[in-house]
């Protein structure tokens, strides 16, 4: 059974996942991405864009500012209601989120630490305060962002002007958002800076429950697709007082970790409270115009909001096997950090290596490819197992020979014998069928 041990130790062993300013002791819940880790979140990212963005001849890209006007936070409502209710033990002093205690200890006001008293629940206002310029007052406060959709919605009737938008379409947007969480933890699961996939689909308003369901079938089917097991996902409906101020109905994904059920992603009925609430706060107008009635309208809004950090975590969780002999990573291939390695079966045989390198070189063109011949065969293949590279192609001495090369399955271990010159179209056929 794969725990958060195991995936934490494998995330630092294979330099997937870092502890940030580690030197220094590391600063709570914040990470740090190495390369392979870096691979893994932007396959997940770029196909995503590709689906939704690429793919499609309704939905636009945009990368919005990570601060925007500090109007936007009061018009969104983010000023006055993104807040968690907050408790602070009197004995030990830790924080607690009220809405995460068990109900003993929030009924009876006992801290899940140190048994000591509660203090009663505060609101806490989520986002990160700073400044702009030098003088540090009033006038130069601004924040950043605790959500990528607010850039979407101040650009609204730019699209609209621009490209000549018409309902129902979307923005979609990827980027990094700022929360100051009272409780972050479970790895990259909850943190204070992660990354957001999500899109604003703007829809007739009398659409929008049909729209709703569409996409909340839609991105469920998108986890299957890239492999992610169907019995570790479910729906599961917001009940009234979960919603948020400008929700009328939201259903998250949920993914089965190793503490329990939680959240990968959220699709939200945002109603047309962002376009009417900017519209009020800037004197701008909003609306829609539509040329067939001839009338001009607020369109809702549905909202697809992904975690990037929770869906490469999950991805990593999901695909996490273990046997007797090794652990693999059983990435599907278009999420896989590495396509295929290249080795020469030993290191101090020239013609080998070189071979190798040729190899090498001739499919760095194609796919992301790693080079390895260091160590014996064996501790390369696990290696590159727990990287959840698909292939690897070792170099031997019939290589020499045929001009041929065994390639390994990372899920079967086979090895297929294939001639150099077939070398690029079976890789691909595999990563890409």
């Amino acid at each position: 059974m794969v725990t958060m041990d195991k995936i934490v130790s494998l995330c630092k062993r294979r330099g997937f996942i870092l502890q940030s300013s580690e030197i220094y002791g590391g600063l709570g819940s914040f990470y740090d991405y190495g390369h392979y880790g870096v691979l893994l979140k932007n396959n997940i990212k770029n196909l995503w864009w590709r689906d939704y963005v690429l793919n499609r001849r309704d939905i636009f890209g945009l990368d919005s500012s990570l601060i925007l006007h500090p109007d936007v936070w009061k018009a969104s409502g983010h000023l006055s209601s993104f807040t968690d209710p907050l408790v602070e033990c009197k004995k030990c002093r830790r924080r607690f989120r009220a809405d995460d205690l068990e109900d003993e200890n929030r009924k009876n006001n006992i801290c899940p630490s140190c048994s000591g008293a509660l203090t009663g629940e505060k609101r806490f206002n989520l986002m990160f305060k700073t400044f702009i310029g030098p003088v540090e007052d009033s006038t130069s406060v601004v924040y950043l962002r605790p959500e990528t959709a607010q850039g979407i919605f101040v650009n609204f009737k730019n699209f609209l002007s621009t490209y000549g938008m018409k309902v129902p379409f979307g923005i979609a947007q990827i980027g990094k958002a700022f929360r100051n969480e009272i409780t972050p933890g479970n790895f990259i699961f909850r943190t204070r800076e992660f990354e957001q996939m999500e899109i604003e689909y703007f829809v007739k308003p009398q659409t929008d429950e049909i729209w709703h369901k569409k996409w909340i079938r839609e991105r469920f089917d998108w986890y299957l697709k890239y492999s992610i097991n169907v019995k570790n996902l479910r729906l599961r409906e917001h009940t009234p007082d979960e919603l948020s101020h400008y929700s009328k109905g939201t259903t998250d994904i949920e993914y089965r970790f190793p503490w329990g059920w939680g959240e990968l992603e959220g699709i939200a009925n945002r109603t047309d409270f962002d376009l009417k609430a900017h519209q009020k706060y800037s004197g701008k107008d909003l609306t829609y115009f539509d040329e067939e009635k001839k009338k001009s309208y607020h369109p809702f809004v549905i909202e697809p909001s992904a975690g990037a950090d929770r869906s490469v975590l999950a991805f990593l969780i999901d695909s996490f096997t273990e046997d007797e002999k090794r652990i693999y990573l059983k990435l599907h291939p278009l999420i896989a950090p590495v396509k295929a390695a290249v080795f020469p079966l030993v290191s101090n045989k020239k013609e080998l290596v070189e071979y190798a390198r040729d190899i090498y070189r001739m499919l760095q063109n194609v796919f992301i490819v790693h080079f390895d011949d260091r160590g014996n065969i064996g501790k390369r293949y696990y290696s590159q197992d727990e990287i959840g590279t698909p292939f690897c192609i070792t170099v031997d001495y019939d290589t020499l020979q045929k001009d041929s090369v065994t390639v390994r399955n990372r899920d079967t271990t086979r090895q297929d014998r294939v001639k150099k010159e077939n070398l690029v179209s079976f890789l691909t056929e595999k990563i890409y069928s």
